[in-house]
């Protein structure tokens, strides 16, 4: 008895655990995928990589999704699957079949022309479960509908941007629809032939040109609609008749051409409550808004409203108007009074205008409801009596971020604020301490933007810890002290830091270490000499456990004043991308492991006194972007590991005492990586260098940073030929090989650097003649070959190059031409093209400083000439005669007794020398 229950248990536990433990993929539906991404792949593709052959689990496969309860497939997201160059194509539709529980069918993007069945279009039944269908971006024609009638359960049709054309018909086969689109197709008629439709959501965006024949009125048949977008179409001279659409309650007319009297026509809408306005491109009329009463949504966001849309059509009497978007218009002046009659308004946005707003918000105390507000980018403003009233709302979002306006001091209402969620104050004026007041008030606070506010002070930390608090920026203020100990304990959440440019000093707090959370550490610029307190620094050595924080991506400690070794481990940072230690005092070698070399993007070691080589584990560094050594004391030659990142966009070796030749260069062409979360894109915008270019050290900052790229070897001492393979880097817009010993032409294929600003190679031994093609590089700024051995005339003055003044070509002994004041002849020949040939003899056929060949020939001449013209002399003259071998006798006796004196061990050899040479000259005078 006791065994047949426990088998029962069992039993009831595997079937339980049946519903929700996922099945094995069916052998019918697996071959029927592999079939499926041959036809995809068709003739040579390599796309869907992981449905491999001979792996049975096809529910983990990628773009699948399976049913937990039958293993069967229920989802297949294969749009932009396709390589696009392998041209239109027609699909096998008969390849779905086995998908009995397929409820989601993407196709989208990928160039096919047409559906074809090959075994009947009876058996379109069995996919009776097909309820989304997504075939947008193709080149499918009005056949497509007659195809698609088939799925009885299909509810979401998606057409856009195909080829279809002419009146759509949705018969009575397609009554389960409920949304549609048919955007960017050339349409003019839309009907349901066999009554009355249940679509709710309709798309018929770009459908329209100027004056074309779309009939708006066609859609009056579809009186259940509830949403519908006409975004992106030209109704200038049309009506928009959509009186009998009683149910629509969301209309969006983005970036339409509108006649004046449109908007006045919607008023006959009575259930609707949700328009966007956005970038128009025509005039909102007075009086557009007075007959919806019922709006709750409304986004008049980039156009070109002044303040005259507050008084003349009726905006503020929307009573039911719960948000509004305002944002990016012309609108000035002071925050308009009868805003506080929009006593639903919950939402907000009068962002990038030119208003006038109080900080204190005073004139929507009045809006209970309100709870995001956004006046950024405006004229903030300090009211002069800022009372102590207390508003009726509670916001949960605030940014006040101005363009650098005196404040004064905290606005007194945010004292009355315990809800915020998100605070930006941005380059307000504000003064004052540290407001730790509003993070102890807002228990659900969770991000601070106070950068740029003037605050000063001690950084207090709030007296309880604060669990929700995961975005703090405090960033160029005037904060001073050390950064409490506590901090790790009291902001255990934190995911960004930024504590850059203040005057903080002392070591980092080691409870830092314990936020786990922590993905971003900026703690750079805390050495600032244009502040009085430019002696305050963050200083010591940088801590071990800096390295073993598991969360970490951006650290920042640059402009400080660390010393000792670079950081020896990161053992724990698996997700450690960006490293900028620069411009600090540490010293040793190049000695770094990471958990994971290959996530590294960035590495910032400028400015120091780093000694050794350039380390031969470099080229783990796999999918490193930015490489900066610069003012190092490096040394020793390139290793050829450096050459092997072909991710590189930038490198700077700048001020070393490098030697050895520049080897070959690749580099990147590759997109920059995608930022996959609010807080990749933080790291990314927060990262910056400083790198020199056009003859200027600039600081580039942000995003600008991903479309820079440049080579900095300068001023060091590299020996041997430029190599030509640089000439290939044609999207760098940075090259300088200045202050070193390089030799040799320079390469023609540098007329290959198109995107160059900025050519640099000046101080070097370089010969030859300048390529004339350099003159088709036209975004060349700055142009320098000064001090160098070039010969030659100059490119021609035409395009960038009529801009360069002598200093690009001074020095230069034997080149001429403008702007020089040394002319060339008119006899010297111009200046050959070289080429491929004669590249690889560049020392003997492109010429230098002399011509050696010439050289040995004339001196070897001009020495014979002399010793004859002296011979016929003596032999002619016989006083100067006797006068020269006297002077060689007495020459041979002071040398020889000299020696003598001197040099005793030396007598011996030197006296039969002695003897040896005046018996010659008793011979000569006997001759």
């Amino acid at each position: 008895m006791g065994l047949l229950l426990q088998m029962l248990m069992v039993l009831v536990m595997m079937v339980s655990l049946q519903g929700w433990l996922p099945l094995g993929c069916l052998e019918e539906e697996r071959i029927a995928l592999l079939h499926l991404k041959d036809a995809l792949n068709h003739p040579n593709g390599t796309s869907l990589p992981s449905w491999r052959k001979g792996d049975a689990e096809c529910c983990s496969w990628k773009s699948i999704e399976c049913s937990s309860s039958t293993g069967r497939v229920t989802m297949l997201n294969l749009g932009s699957v396709r390589n696009q160059e392998l041209g239109d194509w027609y699909l096998n539709a008969s390849l779905f079949l086995p998908f009995q529980q397929l409820n989601t069918l993407s196709l989208s993007d990928n160039r096919i022309a047409g559906l074809v069945e090959k075994k009947g279009s009876y058996e379109q039944q069995r996919l009776s479960n097909l309820e989304h269908l997504d075939l947008r971006i193709n080149h499918f024609d009005n056949s497509i509908l007659s195809f698609v009638e088939g799925f009885s359960s299909l509810e979401s049709l998606y057409l856009g941007y195909n080829k279809l054309e002419g009146l759509i018909n949705l018969k009575e086969s397609l009554s389960s629809l409920k949304n549609l689109d048919l955007s960017g197709n050339n349409i003019n008629k839309l009907i349901a032939s066999e009554g009355s439709s249940n679509l709710s959501i309709l798309r018929l965006e770009n459908i329209t040109t100027y004056r074309s024949s779309f009939q708006l009125e066609s859609l009056e048949a579809f009186s259940n609609l509830t949403t519908l977008y006409l975004s992106s179409n030209d109704f200038r001279g049309k009506i928009l008749e959509l009186q009998n659409l009683s149910s629509l309650e969301a209309l969006y007319l983005d970036r339409c051409f509108l006649d004046e009297n449109i908007i006045q026509s919607l008023g006959a809408l009575p259930s609707l409550k949700h328009m966007s306005l956005r970038a128009l491109s025509s005039i909102v009329s007075s009086g557009g808004f007075l007959n919806l009463k019922n709006l709750e949504f409304l986004d008049l966001s980039y156009n070109t409203l002044d303040n005259t849309i507050f008084q003349t059509i009726g905006l503020c009497d929307l009573n039911h108007l719960q948000m509004l978007y305002m944002y990016g218009n012309d609108l000035s002046g002071f925050l308009p009074l009868c805003l506080a009659n929009l006593t639903s308004l919950q939402r907000l946005d009068l962002s990038d205008n030119h208003l006038k707003i109080p900080m204190s918000l005073s004139p929507l105390y009045n809006l209970s409801k309100l709870k995001y507000f956004d006046g950024s980018s405006n004229e903030i403003y300090a009211e002069e009596d800022d009372h102590n009233l207390s508003p009726k709302f509670q916001l949960e979002h605030l940014s006040l971020s101005g363009r650098g306006q005196g404040a004064g001091a905290f606005p007194k209402f945010l004292y009355h604020q315990f809800n915020l969620q998100y605070v930006d104050l941005t380059n307000i004026q504000i003064k004052g301490e540290f407001p730790n007041w509003l993070i102890e008030n807002n228990t659900n606070l969770q991000d601070l933007y106070l950068e740029n506010c003037s605050l000063s002070g001690p950084f207090l930390l709030p007296k309880n810890s604060h669990v929700n608090l995961s975005f703090l920026s405090i960033s160029m203020n005037y904060f001073q002290g050390q950064i409490p100990s506590e901090i790790g304990a009291h902001l255990p959440r934190l995911e960004v830091l930024l504590m850059s440019d203040n005057d903080f000093n002392g070591s980092i707090p080691s409870s830092l270490g314990n936020i786990s959370s922590l993905q971003v550490l900026d703690l750079s610029n805390n050495v600032l000499t244009r502040r009085i307190l430019s002696n305050n620094s963050l200083q010591g050595q940088i801590p071990g456990w800096i390295g073993n924080m598991p969360s970490l991506e951006f650290l920042d400690l640059s402009g400080n004043n660390f010393v000792g070794p670079l950081p020896f481990r990161f053992g724990t940072s698996s997700k450690l991308r960006y490293v900028y230690l620069s411009r600090n005092k540490l010293q040793g070698p190049i000695a770094m492991t990471f958990y994971d070399s290959s996530e590294i993007f960035a590495l910032d070691l400028s400015h120091n006194n780093l000694t050794g080589r350039i380390p031969e584990w470099i080229d783990r560094l796999s999918n490193l972007r930015f490489l900066l050594l610069s003012y190092n004391n490096l040394e020793g030659e390139i290793p050829i590991q450096l050459c092997r990142l072909d991710q590189l966009t930038l490198i700077d070796l700048s001020h070393n005492h490098l030697s050895g030749n520049i080897l070959s260069w690749m580099i990147s062409t590759h997109p920059f990586p995608q930022q996959y979360n609010s807080r990749d894109f933080v790291s990314s915008s927060q990262q910056s260098f400083e790198f020199t270019t056009k003859n200027v050290s600039l600081s580039y900052r942000g995003t600008i940073i991903q479309y820079f790229a440049g080579f900095d070897f300068s001023c060091n001492n590299f020996t041997g030929e430029i190599p030509p393979e640089i000439g290939n880097l044609s999207m760098i817009k940075v090259l300088n090989l200045s202050h070193n010993s390089l030799t040799g032409p320079i390469p023609p294929t540098f007329s290959n650097l198109k995107e160059i600003e900025s050519l640099d190679l000046s101080y070097n031994k370089l010969d030859g003649e300048l390529p004339p093609r350099l003159t088709e590089l036209f975004s060349l700024e700055v142009f320098s070959v000064a001090h160098n051995n070039l010969s030659g005339k100059t490119p021609a003055r035409v395009a960038q190059f009529a801009t360069f003044d002598e200093s690009s070509y001074k020095d230069n002994p034997f080149l001429c031409g403008e702007p020089l004041p040394k002319f060339c002849s008119e006899v010297m020949p111009p200046s050959p093209s070289p080429s491929p040939i004669s590249t690889n003899k560049n020392n003997e056929d492109n010429g230098g400083f002399i011509d050696m060949k010439v050289f040995y020939v004339t001196f070897g001449v001009a020495y014979i000439m002399v010793l004859l013209m002296m011979s016929v002399i003596l032999c002619i003259n016989s006083y100067w005669r006797r006068a020269w071998f006297y002077f060689i006798e007495v020459s041979i006796n002071n040398c020889y007794y000299f020696i003598m004196d001197n040099l005793p061990i030396l007598s011996l050899g030197f006296h039969s020398l002695g003897a040896s040479f005046c018996i010659l000259v008793l011979r000569l005078k006997q001759v």
